[in-house]
């Protein structure tokens, strides 16, 4: 192996009678380094949108909910006391959601209503977006709701003006009258508080308000739609939500949150397989100028190839040179690449170079580096190297052998 290392280094570095060897070995080096640097870059700029984007949705959702498999409604927290004495929930919110009718001055619209109490609006993360007013369901004895911004817009609500903001619901078992069709409605008038804006999903129908004022309005006493929970460390998410299935039965589901948003997960993991894939051909096929110039290289020395196997060298020698070459150009590609693309990312998660056009929440493209990614990153350059080294000294081998030493019986299987 050392043998064959060392001649595949100097026939590497030294210069051959064909100038054009020397080129498309240098142009395949440059290859695999750009298809390796824009492996890394590219990646690491899709996780950095990943993060942003389930940052998002991890704001408004928990990380575990259980609902009932039987009906709209669960029974009230206090049936669920054991639940509260596991040390890896650092919050448990009663939660009560329907779709209700809104009108803001002359503008309505349909909307989904969540009710919360105070330990939500103390934990949630979505306190940090916030964009206008205050983070508050209730002043004093004043109910008040913090709206999404797209919802907002539709309404035309501003947390400065002094309008109140109208929140209608039918009644259970209540006969519509034509001549009084507000009688069949219970209402319930609050003033805004604040606007965030999230994520669109979320900004253009939902709006939060207090438990007290949705149990009022939709006359649920102390049942709920759902509990809401947090966990101190995500990793241990998956693990409670199994806890909790076995402990809570058949007539209750814990959704994690992934299961919340399952659709959306899988099409970003399959949206970065595809990526990597689509690179990942274009590596295989830059990786083709590796198979041309050993393929030019071997016919060029079969002088040498003569002289190593008059002095008793064998063909699995002869095999192994010519491939430690080519993959000792695929690596010196690979490891300029890998250097370039880190130090890219290092450059723009720092300083943020590259600005994101238009208006968004943030003003440069996220970058996360993630060194799973890394590793299956070089895993495959370095794949490609070898196979693009091994294919063409298979090859063309034997027809060097013949060249360099007519009449020798030597073959590749020796």
């Amino acid at each position: 192996m050392k043998t064959a290392f060392f001649i595949a280094r100097r026939y590497l570095v030294a210069k051959k009678s064909r100038q054009i060897i020397n080129v498309i070995s240098a142009i395949s080096a440059i290859g695999i380094g750009l298809g390796t640097m824009a492996l890394v870059v590219v990646l690491s700029v899709y996780n950095g949108f990943d993060n942003l984007v389930k940052g998002m949705y991890n704001a408004f959702d928990p990380d575990l909910i259980i609902r009932s498999t039987e009906g709209k409604t669960i029974p009230g927290i206090h049936d669920f006391g054991e639940i509260f004495q596991d040390s890896r929930i650092e919050a448990l919110c009663p939660v009560i959601e329907e779709t209700v009718f809104l009108q803001y001055r002359n503008q309505q619209a349909v909307a989904l209503m969540k009710g919360v109490d105070s330990v939500f609006m103390k934990q949630s993360p979505l306190q940090a977006y916030l964009t206008h007013g205050r983070f508050s369901v209730r002043f004093g004895e004043l109910e008040e709701a913090v709206v999404g911004r797209g919802l907002a817009g539709n309404l035309g609500l501003n947390v400065a003006f002094i309008d109140p903001l109208w929140i209608y619901y039918p009644k259970k078992d209540a006969v519509f009258s034509p001549l009084n069709p507000m009688a069949s409605l219970r209402q319930e008038k609050l003033f805004p508080a604040g606007i965030f804006a999230v994520e669109q999903h979320y900004d253009s129908d939902h709006l939060l308000v207090s438990l007290e004022t949705a149990r009022k309005l939709l006359d649920y006493g102390d049942r709920l739609s759902h509990l809401e929970i947090r966990v101190k460390e995500p990793r241990s998410a998956k693990s409670l939500s199994k806890e909790l299935k076995e402990h809570l039965g058949n007539g209750y589901t814990v959704l994690t949150r992934y299961q919340q948003n399952e659709t959306l997960y899988r099409m970003m993991t399959t949206e970065k397989i595809i990526i990597f894939v689509l690179l990942g051909f274009i590596l295989l096929i830059i990786s083709c100028n590796v198979l041309s110039s050993l393929s030019m290289l071997i016919l060029e020395k079969k002088e040498d190839v003569a002289v190593l196997v008059s002095m008793g060298a064998r063909p699995s020698l002869i095999r192994q040179i010519f491939i430690t070459e080519g993959w000792l150009i695929s690596i010196i590609g690979w490891g300029a690449g890998m250097i370039t693309g880190l130090l890219l990312c290092f450059v723009q998660s720092r300083f943020g170079f590259i600005s994101l056009p238009g208006s968004f929440m943030i003003t440069a493209y996220p970058v996360d580096v993630q060194w799973s990614d890394m590793v299956l990153v070089s895993l495959v350059v370095l794949g490609i190297g070898f196979l693009a080294a091994y294919a063409p000294v298979r090859s063309v081998f034997s027809k060097a052998i013949s060249l360099a030493y007519p009449g020798s019986s030597l073959g590749v299987s020796r």
